[in-house]
């Protein structure tokens, strides 16, 4: 099994719940491969990048994004017809992301870029707008300080949700969950094969 595991906005690699992942992985499934690339922070190339990705691995790939990478994973996930874990995903990210047009700085890497109109505009393009029921597992903190768990909730009813009570943005309980995740994920997985 593969894992591709895509950061959100302003984030890299080397963000918190990426590790944690990899942490998981290596000491208790070490035979899952996990895929976590550096997004370009522009959204057009950054799906560029995931689905070349995606598509140079084998159909048993579980995609996990994470705000942001949460929208790159559920337009990837329809797409191509794979599982996908959503951690407090983005479901409007181009009105979201638009009070951060201009400069912008990657706290994670310093690349300094600017977030411009054809940067709203790809985020538009990329919406999904009825994605499949059984496709996803969303993940929700309902204290998430940055975007609405409830908007997600809508947007994916019909799919399984876990809403964790006063966890934020960040997920804490990222790594408790991180198990039943794999578990789910090879799940649905065997059902494509």
């Amino acid at each position: 099994m593969h894992i591709v595991y895509l950061h959100g906005f302003n984030s890299s690699p080397k963000s918190l719940k990426a590790g944690e992942t990899a942490a998981w992985l290596n000491l208790h499934a070490p035979d899952i491969e996990l895929h976590c690339p550096k997004l370009s922070p522009h959204p057009a190339e950054a799906i560029r990048q995931a689905e070349t990705l995606l598509l140079s691995l084998p159909a048993d790939t579980l995609l996990i994004g994470s705000s942001l990478g949460g929208f790159y994973a559920s337009y990837l996930a329809e797409r191509h017809a794979r599982p996908a874990a959503l951690i407090n995903p983005a479901i409007q990210p181009d009105r979201d992301l638009a009070r951060f047009a201009g400069e912008q700085t990657n706290p994670y890497t310093g690349e300094v870029y600017t977030l411009g109109d054809a940067d709203l505009a790809a985020l538009q393009a990329q919406k999904t707008d009825k994605p499949t029921a059984g496709r996803y597992w969303l993940l929700l903190g309902s204290r998430d300080e940055v975007l609405d768990w409830r908007e997600a909730a809508r947007h994916y009813s019909g799919s399984r949700q876990t809403v964790f009570n006063g966890d934020d943005h960040r997920l804490n309980n990222w790594p408790k969950v991180l198990p039943d995740v794999v578990a789910w994920g090879q799940k649905q997985l065997s059902k494509l094969s």
